[in-house]
């Protein structure tokens, strides 16, 4: 089986940082895709980025210059740092990762990005 566990989500004022977390764990041989989505309510389901195994990333246009995903792959970990945080920011974020060539996904955290 294999788990995978978000973490670092909260209460943000506007302008603020966040650093989200994610781990995999449990009977991995490879993982090569990791990467993030979120849904805001009432909204659908976007991509955020996504970072292969020799750290190539696809950032979506509406967060690039200020969130930034990186990976620590001896720990099978993902994070998203984000910077200068808008209340539109406000969303479930939630961690996938592509194991062992099936897709898993972690429960979410949720973001929001209010005064």
């Amino acid at each position: 089986q294999v788990r995978i566990v978000e973490s670092g989500g909260g209460l943000v004022q506007p302008g603020g940082s966040l650093r989200l977390s994610c781990a995999a764990s449990g009977n991995i041989f490879s993982i090569y895709h990791m990467g993030w989505y979120r849904q805001a309510a009432g909204k659908q389901r976007e991509l955020v980025a996504i970072i292969s195994s020799g750290g190539s990333t696809n950032v979506a246009d509406s967060v690039k210059g200020r969130f930034t995903i990186s990976r620590d792959n001896a720990k099978n970990t993902v994070y998203l740092q984000m910077n200068s945080l808008r209340p539109e920011d406000t969303a479930v974020y939630s961690c996938y990762a592509e194991v062992n060539d099936s897709w898993y996904w972690g429960k979410g955290t949720l973001v929001t990005v209010s005064s």
